[in-house]
């Protein structure tokens, strides 16, 4: 496996650790416009953009996708792996798993 499955108090642990990791949200904008993480950047899984948006990423910071359920976030993972990101880690469970807050 090219990423590591976390928690979202590990997500939270990460985010305080590493102030550079970038937290991407995959799932469509109407799941998007339910709630989202604070601060992450989306990126539709679905939209045709998608592999030109990754291209865009900084391959040096770390990523922490995620999407409803961890299935379409995984997906992501193992295509941006692909693309020769190397700090890669899928919120197991999707935002479900998110015990705090939403925007």
């Amino acid at each position: 496996m090219n990423y590591k499955d976390i928690s979202g108090e590990e997500l939270k642990k990460l985010q305080q650790e590493q102030p550079d990791a970038v937290v991407v949200d995959v799932r469509t904008p109407m799941e998007v416009s339910q709630g989202k993480i604070p601060g992450a950047q989306v990126i539709d899984l679905m939209d045709a953009q998608f592999p030109q948006k990754v291209d865009a990423l900084d391959k040096e910071k770390p990523y922490v996708l995620y999407c409803r359920s961890g299935n379409r976030s995984a997906q992501a993972c193992n295509y941006m792996a692909g693309q020769g990101f190397t700090k890669l880690y899928n919120l197991n469970g999707g935002i479900g798993n998110w015990p705090y807050e939403t925007e």
